[in-house]
């Protein structure tokens, strides 16, 4: 069959989210009737979807906590309100990271995989699925963007380039981790797959510094200590792909 243009996969993504027109949605539909691998990944997007409509749709419908309502009337404190009820929400962000990630990795508790492998994951499994807002900052802005987390992350950090391997950047964005803040940033292949570097400080001051690796349910993790800081390279990609593009960037961070 002949498309206007090619189905990509932020088609896909936009068929998921019911943002096409009436017209590319059927080209979709016939595309994926054709196409068994393109099936499986919007199957996938939708559970990863329904996964945050059912973590965060329950926070929304709670009333509020009798600490942060007025005894009356003030229209000078509804500021703060909205402030601390911002935090809150942060806060759930921050105990939803350091929940174990079951649909994600799993793997023995450890320092590295509460504060480093299960946030980067989850964070991957959010943001790469993103069609207007990937990322927080483009790489057009690459400086700005690298002095910007650099400072939030109190340690200068780098982006490094992957261009050779076929992935450019496309930006990055500053996340809030379990006991801190933390970086990623995101880079796509021509065929619109995307990766996700994550970098954080922790606390495995006598961790190995060894790659490893964790994979589950097709997202994979290849994850190092280098000094203060971790690295967690992110991606529906196997072993040995991943292992390849890890060993580029440990190469350019030195």
């Amino acid at each position: 069959m002949t498309y206007r243009t090619p189905v990509t996969d932020a088609d896909l993504h936009a068929y998921v989210d019911d943002q096409l027109e009436a017209g590319r949605r059927r080209e979709v539909e016939d595309y994926l009737h054709a196409h068994a691998q393109a099936a499986a990944r919007v199957e996938e997007y939708r559970r990863v979807n329904a996964g945050l409509r059912a973590l965060y749709d329950p926070v929304l419908g709670e009333p509020v906590p009798a600490a942060l309502r007025p005894a009356r009337r003030d229209p000078r404190r509804w500021p703060r309100v909205a402030a601390v009820a911002g935090w809150l929400l942060l806060g759930g962000v921050g105990g939803w990271l350091l929940h174990p990630a079951a649909t994600v990795v799993t793997l023995a508790e450890g320092p590295m995989q509460r504060h480093l492998v299960q946030p980067a994951a989850f964070a991957h499994r959010i943001y790469a699925a993103e069609i207007r807002h990937p990322v927080e900052v483009g790489a057009r802005d690459e400086p700005h963007l690298v002095a910007w987390l650099s400072r939030r992350l109190h340690t200068d950090i780098k982006a490094p380039a992957l261009d050779a391997q076929g992935y450019i950047l496309m930006g990055g964005r500053l996340l809030p981790s379990t006991d801190r803040m933390a970086a990623q940033f995101m880079y796509e292949r021509a065929d619109g797959l995307r990766v996700t570097l994550y970098i954080r400080q922790g606390v495995w001051k006598n961790e190995e510094t060894a790659f490893r690796f964790a994979s589950r349910d097709g997202v994979g993790v290849f994850y190092w200590i280098d000094g203060p800081l971790g690295y967690a390279l992110v991606g529906e990609l196997d072993r040995g792909e991943l292992s390849a593009l890890s060993e580029a960037v440990h190469r350019q961070l030195h």
